[in-house]
């Protein structure tokens, strides 16, 4: 395995393997991996000749300096995951090679309106800087697949919105959500709960459920009491409430008389941790 963090390197490696005409697997991270992550990974060894990843904690996606300083970089644990699981490649790069002129002297992408509502609006310019990475990463990767978890839902929705827009030459494989037993969605966040926090997580999950009785079971349409009602009872679990929505799982838009799948899509604070899920419901 080649862990490379020049762009000119990758570059060159990925027109080795492209002349041996073989497909090429992308699963692009931040690092401080978890079984999640590793799914995505496995995915792409069963899909694809060689499977390439990378590692970057990208600067231009996070709003706050405290959060970016404060993510685990746990390089070498990660490397060696990878090269258990068949990864051939591994792209390392530093700020500095991914935006040479800086943060503020950078082509960026958008991806509208996806990336301006939701989550897109309470956290401005967070989805602009996702969709610049991995943008990025594809031209310098060049992948035929590219594996992306259906935990940040609407992340996945904006890239493959930008793969279409952009007319990208790369098929974007998305992978169900990977929970613990008891349902907690698996994330690097989930590092950052106490012990007592830990038995109180999987409650997020808990609460979607309840949602998706009320829906199906109950055949309630009164979305914003059920959202409030819902937020009651992560506040009682001593979550802090924080984002809470239910949308056309098509298009993020409002629900309507056409909308044939609802996801839920909740995030809430457990002390330290923010923790994100969804879940898509189907009405037939």
């Amino acid at each position: 395995m080649d862990i490379l963090s020049k762009i000119e390197d990758v570059k060159a490696q990925i027109k080795s393997y492209k002349s041996q005409g073989k497909i090429i697997g992308f699963v692009p991270t931040m690092g401080n991996l978890h079984k999640g992550h590793l799914q995505l990974v496995s995915q792409a060894i069963n899909t694809c000749d060689v499977v390439v990843s990378s590692i970057f904690v990208n600067p231009l996606q996070f709003d706050k300096q405290a959060d970016l300083k404060a993510y685990p970089r746990t390089l070498e644990d990660d490397s060696n995951s990878l090269r258990d699981l068949g990864v051939k490649l591994i792209f390392t790069p530093t700020p500095e090679i991914m935006y040479p002129k800086g943060l503020d002297n950078q082509a960026v992408v958008e991806v509208l309106p996806l990336s301006n509502m939701l989550e897109g609006k309470l956290r401005p310019g967070h989805f602009r800087g996702v969709a610049t990475v991995v943008n990025k990463l594809f031209n310098i990767i060049q992948p035929d697949y590219a594996f992306f978890g259906e935990k940040d839902f609407q992340q996945l929705a904006i890239i493959k919105q930008m793969v279409k827009d952009l007319s990208l030459d790369v098929i974007i494989k998305n992978v169900p959500i990977v929970r613990e037993s008891d349902g907690l969605a698996m994330s690097s966040r989930n590092n950052y709960l106490t012990e007592n926090e830990r038995k109180i997580a999987p409650s997020l999950y808990q609460t979607m459920l309840w949602i998706k009785q009320q829906l199906l079971e109950n055949n309630r349409t009164d979305y914003a009491k059920i959202l409030e009602q819902a937020n009651v009872k992560l506040e009682e679990k001593s979550f802090k409430r924080d984002e809470l929505f239910l949308r056309d799982a098509k298009n993020l838009e409002e629900i309507s008389q056409d909308t044939t799948h609802i996801v839920i899509l909740m995030s809430a604070h457990l002390g330290k941790a923010r923790l994100i899920d969804n879940m898509v419901i189907s009405l037939s």
